[in-house]
């Protein structure tokens, strides 16, 4: 046997032991040396810039990056100082540092209907106040996430107050659609709190000391599984791979993510940092990279630190029939979700405002339709 054939037995040996290694390897077991680019097993699908509103697979329907630099509150949790100039009521244009979304005194999407899916609200920076047509309600930041199927039809708000008046009040989340299959679609509506206390956090250290934290908000990631979500949600059933996992890179950091399986759907959103790499490929800042989900995935961050969400599940593969709040199966379930809201309102609206807020002294908290209370302070 001459060397050349030697040697190509040799790294393909190695190829192959990386990729059967466990479900979750360390950066020093991952694929190296250029040992995925002889076999052809550059993962990446394709890349694009993202934008506010990100294009996400299916079952995820719509991810959009909320950033906004709020100044102090005005003691109404508004923002100090003049909204002239502002299409209030439809301010998605950054000024001074912020959006006024559907908000005119404060900002966020006063009360409005959703039918036929889920939202999945990803809260980094600041406070979210959630109430709805089932008198439920709540406050959540800092880490929380709150996950909400709406089945059958509910009207939920979801302001931003800024309740400092002595400092700015500064708002990062993702809110995140993700389809539910026709046999759920009608089924009742439900929200449950993922506290960030209790939302598992892995950290892995690499051949060179370099940390990356994870926060695995949906699915399993290692040895780590998150909170169980809403019953009826797709990501429910463990077999559907649904995954919702926010990355935190030190660095120079390197991390290995596992494979899913073939026909999953698996996106990375590149949203803060200055470059990452992978598998040879340079991937610029705020972009998101469609993935090959059957191959394992080394993410070598740059020089800054760096952060990544990644949503995978399984295509739920049925047909999608989408306007404005709604999403069905069909054009008919469209209109017949119309006809429903006009004659029920889902509930119709509890509240004595329809962008509620809750008082600015109340710390986190979850009052649900049942009656339950969680209070986080």
């Amino acid at each position: 046997m001459n060397s050349e054939r030697r040697n190509f037995l040799r790294d393909l040996s190695l190829g192959l032991g990386t990729l059967i290694a466990a479900p979750f390897v360390s950066s020093a077991q991952s694929v190296r040396n250029g040992i995925a680019y002889r076999f052809n097993l550059d993962p990446i699908i394709e890349t694009k810039p993202l934008g506010f509103q990100w294009e996400t697979f299916d079952p995820f329907l719509f991810c959009a990056h909320h950033e906004d630099d709020y100044p102090k509150g005005n003691g109404q949790m508004g923002p100090v100082g003049s909204l002239q100039g502002r299409d209030l009521g439809d301010d998605f244009i950054i000024k001074d540092g912020y959006r006024m979304y559907h908000g005119k005194k404060v900002p966020g999407f006063p009360g409005h209907p959703h039918r036929g899916f889920e939202t999945v609200t990803i809260v980094r920076k600041g406070m979210v106040d959630h109430a709805d047509s089932l008198g439920a309600a709540g406050r959540y930041g800092y880490g929380d996430t709150q996950w909400m199927t709406a089945g059958g039809g509910v009207q939920h708000s979801e302001m931003f107050p800024l309740i400092h008046q002595n400092k700015e009040n500064p708002l990062e989340l993702f809110q995140v659609w993700l389809n539910l299959p026709r046999k759920n679609k009608m089924v009742d509506p439900y929200f449950k709190m993922l506290w960030a206390e209790d939302i598992p956090r892995y950290t892995d250290t690499d051949a060179e000391g370099d940390k990356t934290d994870v926060e695995v908000i949906a699915g399993r990631l290692g040895d780590h599984t998150a909170p169980a979500p809403p019953p009826d949600s797709w990501a429910a059933d463990p077999t559907n791979e649904v995954g919702i996992w926010n990355i935190n890179l030190e660095p120079n950091a390197s991390i290995t993510l596992p494979r899913a399986s073939k026909g999953v759907n698996r996106t990375l959103y590149y949203y803060e940092g200055d470059s990452l790499e992978i598998a040879g490929n340079r991937i610029p800042n705020y972009h998101m990279v469609r993935v090959h989900p059957d191959r394992i995935i080394q993410l070598n961050n740059g020089n800054d630190r760096g952060k990544i969400l990644v949503l995978q599940g399984k295509p739920i593969s049925e047909p999608v029939s989408q306007y404005g709040p709604f999403v069905m199966n069909t054009k008919d379930e469209i209109k017949q979700a119309f006809e429903d809201y006009h004659k029920t309102q889902f509930g119709g609206w509890p509240w004595p405002r329809r962008d509620m807020v809750h008082e600015a002294s109340i710390g986190r908290f979850a009052k649900h339709a049942d009656g339950m209370k969680e209070v986080k302070g």
